[in-house]
Formats: structure tokens, C-alpha cells, sequence
């Protein structure tokens, strides 16, 4: 019979090898901001634990269960990892965090310790036998589970250059059992590593013998989360662990087949007996500590390594027995009660697999990267000081208390996950109103599948019920239409112009030396010249005084440059303010004005430009901060020079300096919300011109002298500048001045109205 080696080294497997799908299920206790359990409800706002597929709590209603979704990649994993603890940390209350380790803070009273308030009556009974067998403190012990599971044309490969196993899901569950054989044999070198428990209040243990000194990890250990001694499954074969795990149910060692705490758990079946017929789908590897020195639980090299770790578990000659698992499962509980800063008793046997490893990777032609991973890891095993246990331990003795210690940590987490609510981690290369509604998605329960990053494009699913939404909010509700009208502005204002709105009288031109040629038309008239069809305020020059020819013609070469029809149009004095349409309402209104600084009477314009652009909500790159930088590019130093300032200029004490004409915040403008100051028939208006044209989401540029007199159909009280599709929700989330309006939830109640409506029945 071939070995798993030999399959893979007769077979051109190439990258599939190295090829799986990873989910991560992180446990976490919420903690006040005094070190204490938070005692508060699972909050609301994520809805209802019976169908959320990221954010749940495990035993405690004080323990949260953040999950990943399979994914085909480490990276992948670590990013869902980081964007659900920024939903969790900016949902809970301001002052509570997440405990960043596995053992729990100083536990009130038994009595007072919250069980999950689930609408599940079995889910609450199977915890209230837990409770009664274990105590409700043990169950606050907290770590990470690591699901793998091997790639199909790996298995399929294989199987194909083998003939002992005629059956393909038993070749697979084959590949599976071996793992899981190997990995409990030799799990105590992951102990070893990865062990980050060294010490808990001696409350914790009440009756029990309380552990001297610093430990590896109490969670691994005897004391830790474990199964009485009288349990007992085999992993000799599938049919063995079956009928083992049903024996102890039955004899009431085991309240439910679940109960059983291995070190790793067969998946992708409800039922033990399922197993017989549908085999093993993946692998639940849960023997991990909460990496403390990691804001989200494990590091991204952590998780390659335990990859790795898994794939030599399979590529070794060996599968081990029955008894060779029981002396590794000893091995590691002595590892786990080892002083984090002694060097490990099986450091031999631990070298010898670092050795093995790196051999796997040169004979599969492993990356660089992986077998980098394997030599920085390895060092740990050398050098005891470096494992995560001895650097907790360093660290708790120096703040005084594993309390302290850890609060620390839980404090700042807290605030690198507050600190930029308008950035998701994980995602910051969406565009931020995508990352705004992907937050808001995974923050309700709604399942998310980045379909095409780079096009911003989601999948969004409730229930049976899907929804594909690009951009954070163009979606199947507008017509196929309306957004190529609102694209072509010379089409939008040609509608808006029949159906009775006012519109800015102008001139479109397709080549640059025709639009020079018409000056004529303009040399005595307030303008704006701009591309016919863009986004962002791109390439917009405007000329509240008589423009000269050559700025004149440097506007007209300017907007060439964005677009290949460039329109003249009216100047409209007033201000110009964005309704933002959706779904027949206005729920935000927007006062931009131009890009600016004020003078002090010291500083040159370039100096304040540069101050100004300090403010964190400028970043660095466009479209990922709620304002942009202010440029001073042509457009800017040609406003500045129709002012009499160069950038070099002083302007005068509390002088106001525009560097731009257009209020558009890509250009640095700011934002101030006016929503509650604007009359309602100009609201109504936006809402009539979007219907006009089709347009469930759009952004309603109108120009208003005075707000403070109503619009009637005699007396229009505005002009329309243009309809814009997919128009930015971020600025109206996070603005300048005035109230932040969160309009991502919005579209998400348009496309899922069902989820509100179930939520206002469960309330």
C-alpha cells in the first residue's frame, strides 16, 4: 500500500498541495473597562443568534463567538477575522472591550454568571447540564478553532493515483483520520509554541489543586477545559470513534455527542452516524490559546504554521495508534504544566519535526514564505524566552497582575478598533461607503461574499433571498437606465428640463478646438466648465467673474482630460447643497463647501494647505477617509491666481482663502449635514427628479440662494445641477460639522426589508 508521500511525490500536484479552506471561530469574554465580566445582553444590534452566521455567543450571554467564513486563503481568514472584531468592538458599549486571553478576569459569584438567553430551548438545556457537570467558571474558558480542510483536487489527485480505497469520501476520510491521528500525537509541540494560559486567579479552581508558579497553558492542561477520565473514544477507525462516541452518550459519560472536548473534532456531519455514510468534510482543530499579543486572538504566521503543521501530519510515513495518541496526549498536558521559560522536555523529538517539515516543503516546492515561516517558528522551540507564554509572563510581571496585564491590551484594542470607524480592517481596500455597508452586513447577520474586490462587487445574502450590490449602492432596485442617464449629464438635464425642474442653461462640445472657438459666447458671463460625464467633481472649473481666454481655454484642456464631451454651463449663484435619495426619501443633506484654509497672518497658503491635511479624516489615499487632502495642483493655483495669491502667498488674519470653486469633498471640500434645516419641498423635489429618472439611490445637486422660502411650481426655489449615481454615503456618515447620517443601513433595509420586519416581530 502507497504512503500519502509517496501519492504526492508520484503525483505533479504542484500548488494544490499547499491548496485548502480555513474558517477560524474565536471565543472572547466581554470585559468592562474595570477589568470586570460585563454582565450586559448580547447587544441588539446584531440581531437575532438564531441565523447569525458571523457574531454569536458560545456559553455565556458574556461570550462572544466570533466566525469566519470558509475561505480559500490564510489572508483571506485573518482579514474576516480583523473586520468582525471592528463590528464587535464599535457595536458593544463604549466601556466595555474584548479580554484578550484565554483564561477569564477575576468571575463573580456562580449565580451571577449569565447563561445565553437563546430562543433554542435545547441549546439553553445542553448548557444548564454543562453548568451543573462543570461549573458555569469553567465554561468562561476561551480559545480559537481552527477549521481546515483539504483541497478537492488535492484529494482528487490522489485518490486517482491510488487503488487500495475504491470510494473516494472513505479515501478522504482516510487522509482526514491519519491527521487527526498525528496531529493528538504530536499536538504537544502546538502546545509548546502556541500555549498562552501561564496563570489565572486562584478563585478560579475553588476546590481543585491550584497550579504553583507560571504554566505553559492551564487550558491545555489537566485543569483546564476537559472531558471527566471515565470518557474514552477511540480514533482507531471511523467506525470505532462512532460507535466509542455513541457508548459514552449512552452510558451518560457524555450528555450529547458534542460534549466530547477533543483536541480535534470531525466535522460536516450533524450526527456521529452520519459519518459512516457521508465521511469527514473537515477538521475542527481546537486546541489553541488566545494569542494576547495579536489584537484579533492568533497571527497570520501562526495560522501558516499550523497549516503547515496539519499538512506534514498527512505527508509523514507514519499513522500512529491508539497508544502512541495516548503518550502524545500526556506529552502535551506535561508541556502545557511546564515553566513557559524552560526548555521543553521533548525539544529532540520537537527539532526532528521542524527538520521533517522543511524537507516536505523542498521536496513539494514549497515558497520561500512558508518555509521562512517554519524557520522563525523554530526559533521558539530553541529559545524558550520567545514563546508566547514566557512573553506573557514577562509582561505580567512587569505591569504587577495578568489583570492589568491583560486589560491593557483589551483597552487598546478597543481603541485601534474605534479609532477609524470609517476604515474596516481587513477590507481598507474597498471603497469606504462599500466598507460602511460590508460593516453594516456583517453587523445584522447578513451573509457576505466579496465577489470582485477591484469592482467592488458583494453578494449579499438573508435566509434564501440574494442580493448583488456593487459600488455600496448600486443595486438590481434601479432600472437598467437610470444609471446611464445620470452619467450623461447633458440626457439628465435634458429630462429634468421637460418634466418642469430648472436647469442650468449650457453648451456641450466634443473637441477641444471647438469649444475655444465658441469664448465668444462667454467672455462676459459667469461659467463652469466641466466634463459631460464624471464622478468625484473631476476636471470642474468654475468662473464666478469673466473669465479670461487663456483660463478660458486652460478649464476647457483641463476637462478634455476627464472625459471626450466637455459641457459650458450658466453660473447659478446660491449654495450648492447634495440631496442624497433613497428609496423615496431623503435621509441626508449636505452642505459642502470648497476646499480652504484660513488665514493666521503667518503661515503661506502651502503651509496651511499642509496643516490642514494633518486632520485624520484626510487620509492619505482617495476615497478612504471621510475628506480628502486639499491639492494644489492647476485647478487649485488657478483659483488662487484669480484671487491675487500664489501658494506661497500670506493670507491675512482669519482671512478665508477657496481653492477651489466646486464643493465636491474628492477636492478637498468639507462636509457639514444640514438635513433638519432644509424646507421639505425642496427634499421633495430631489425625491420626484430621482423617480423621474428611474433611480431608487442618487445624489440631487441643487443649487438654493435662499432655504428659507419654500419652492412651489411658481416660484422654484432651486437649480439643478445634475443627478449623480452611486453617490458617496461616507461623507454623510462622517462629516465636518453637524450630525453623522448612516445611510448603508438604509440600503440595506431596501434590499432585505424582510430582516427588520422579523426583527420587529421578535421584539
Amino acid at each position: 500500500m502507497k504512503t500519502v508521500k509517496q501519492m504526492i511525490q508520484e503525483t505533479d500536484i504542484g500548488e494544490a498541495f499547499y491548496q485548502a479552506t480555513f474558517g477560524i471561530e474565536k471565543e472572547g469574554l466581554r470585559v468592562t473597562s474595570t477589568g470586570e465580566l460585563a454582565l450586559t445582553a448580547h447587544p441588539l444590534e446584531f440581531g437575532n443568534r438564531s441565523f447569525h452566521p458571523y457574531i454569536q455567543t458560545d456559553y455565556s450571554e458574556s461570550q462572544l463567538e466570533l466566525i469566519t467564513p470558509p475561505l480559500r486563503t490564510i489572508k483571506e481568514s485573518y482579514d474576516w477575522l480583523a473586520a468582525l472584531h471592528d463590528v464587535v468592538l464599535q457595536t458593544i458599549p463604549s466601556d466595555e472591550a474584548i479580554w484578550p486571553i484565554s483564561m477569564p478576569m477575576v468571575l463573580p459569584d456562580e449565580s451571577v454568571i449569565p447563561i445565553a438567553k437563546l430562543d433554542n430551548k435545547d441549546d439553553v438545556t445542553y448548557r444548564e447540564i454543562l453548568t451543573e457537570k462543570y461549573g458555569k467558571k469553567k465554561q468562561m474558558i476561551s480559545g480559537m478553532h481552527y477549521n481546515f480542510e483539504l483541497d478537492d483536487q488535492l484529494i482528487a489527485r490522489l485518490f486517482d493515483c491510488q487503488t487500495d480505497y475504491s470510494n473516494k469520501e472513505s479515501f478522504k476520510s482516510m487522509l482526514y483520520l491519519k491527521l487527526t491521528k498525528n496531529f493528538l500525537r504530536y499536538r504537544w509541540l502546538l502546545t509548546y509554541l502556541l500555549g498562552a494560559s501561564p496563570i489565572v486567579d486562584e478563585s478560579f479552581f475553588a476546590d481543585q489543586e491550584i497550579p504553583q508558579d507560571y504554566v505553559r497553558s492551564i487550558r491545555s492542561s489537566q485543569y483546564g477545559y476537559v472531558n471527566p477520565s471515565e470518557v474514552a473514544v477511540s480514533f482507531h477507525s471511523i467506525e470505532d470513534y462512532v460507535h466509542s462516541l455513541q457508548d459514552m452518550v449512552a452510558k451518560g459519560f457524555l450528555s450529547e455527542e458534542k460534549e466530547f472536548y477533543s483536541a480535534v473534532r470531525f466535522r460536516g456531519t450533524n450526527k456521529a452516524e452520519e459519518l459512516l455514510t457521508k465521511g469527514i468534510s473537515y477538521l475542527e482543530l481546537r486546541s489553541f490559546d488566545l494569542n494576547p499579543f495579536d489584537p484579533f486572538g492568533m497571527s497570520k504566521q501562526t495560522m501558516e504554521f499550523v497549516h503547515l503543521f496539519c499538512l506534514y501530519m498527512i505527508w509523514m510515513d507514519e499513522t500512529v495508534t491508539m497508544e502512541e495518541i495516548a503518550v502524545g496526549e500526556e506529552m502535551s498536558r506535561l508541556t502545557a504544566m511546564e515553566h513557559p521559560e524552560k526548555i521543553s522536555s521533548f525539544q529532540k523529538e520537537g527539532l526532528h519535526l521542524f527538520k521533517q517539515m522543511e524537507e516536505m516543503l523542498l521536496s513539494t516546492n514549497g515558497t520561500k514564505s512558508a518555509l521562512n515561516c517554519i524557520q522563525e517558528t523554530k526559533k521558539l522551540l530553541i529559545d524558550p524566552t520567545l514563546t508566547v507564554a514566557a512573553r506573557m509572563v514577562r509582561g505580567i510581571e512587569e505591569k504587577g497582575s495578568y489583570i492589568d496585564f491583560s486589560l491593557e491590551l483589551a483597552k487598546r484594542y478597543k481603541n485601534e478598533a474605534t479609532m477609524r470607524p470609517y476604515n474596516l480592517r481587513g477590507f481598507e481596500q474597498l471603497e469606504m461607503s462599500t466598507q460602511l455597508l460590508l460593516f453594516d452586513a456583517l453587523q445584522k447577520g447578513i451573509q457576505v461574499e466579496i465577489l470582485d474586490a477591484q469592482d467592488q462587487f458583494l453578494k449579499l445574502t438573508y435566509d434564501q433571498h440574494s442580493e448583488f450590490v456593487k459600488n455600496g449602492n448600486m443595486t438590481s432596485k434601479d432600472s437598467y437606465i437610470a444609471p446611464l442617464i445620470m452619467e450623461n449629464k447633458t440626457v439628465t438635464k435634458k429630462i429634468l428640463d421637460s418634466a418642469g425642474f430648472r436647469v442650468p442653461a449650457g453648451e456641450e462640445y466634443t473637441t477641444l478646438a471647438e469649444g475655444k472657438t465658441a469664448f465668444w459666447r462667454y467672455e462676459q458671463k459667469q461659467i463652469v466648465v466641466k466634463p459631460k460625464s464624471t464622478n468625484y467633481g473631476l476636471g470642474i472649473s468654475v468662473f464666478k467673474h469673466a473669465p479670461t481666454k487663456m483660463d478660458y481655454e486652460r478649464a476647457l484642456e483641463i476637462a478634455f482630460k476627464e472625459d471626450t464631451a466637455v459641457l459650458v454651463e450658466e453660473y447659478i449663484p446660491g449654495t450648492e447643497y447634495r440631496f442624497f435619495v433613497l428609496d423615496g426619501k431623503v435621509p441626508a443633506i449636505l452642505l459642502r463647501t470648497p476646499a480652504n484654509v484660513v488665514g493666521d497672518g503667518q503661515k503661506s497658503i502651502k503651509e496651511l494647505v499642509a496643516e490642514k491635511n494633518e486632520d485624520p479624516l484626510r487620509g492619505e489615499e482617495k476615497h478612504r477617509s471621510p475628506l480628502e487632502r486639499i491639492e494644489l495642483g492647476e485647478l487649485e493655483q488657478l483659483m488662487l491666481k484669480a484671487q491675487g495669491y500664489t501658494i506661497e502667498s500670506i493670507p491675512e488674519l482669519n482671512t478665508v482663502v477657496y481653492l477651489r470653486e466646486n464643493s465636491n469633498i474628492s477636492t478637498g471640500g468639507d462636509s457639514i449635514d444640514v438635513t433638519d434645516e432644509i424646507d421639505d419641498s425642496y427634499k421633495q423635489a430631489a425625491i420626484d427628479m430621482s423617480e423621474i429618472i428611474g433611480a431608487k439611490v442618487s445624489g440631487i445637486d441643487l443649487i438654493i440662494p435662499d432655504t428659507t422660502l419654500r419652492s412651489t411650481k411658481d416660484h422654484l426655489g432651486y437649480t439643478v445641477l445634475e443627478a449623480n449615481f452611486n453617490p458617496a454615503m461616507h461623507m454623510h456618515a462622517f462629516v465636518y460639522k453637524g450630525k453623522g447620517r448612516r445611510l448603508t443601513m438604509g440600503i440595506l433595509k431596501m434590499l432585505f426589508p424582510e430582516l427588520w420586519e422579523k426583527e420587529t416581530d421578535n421584539e
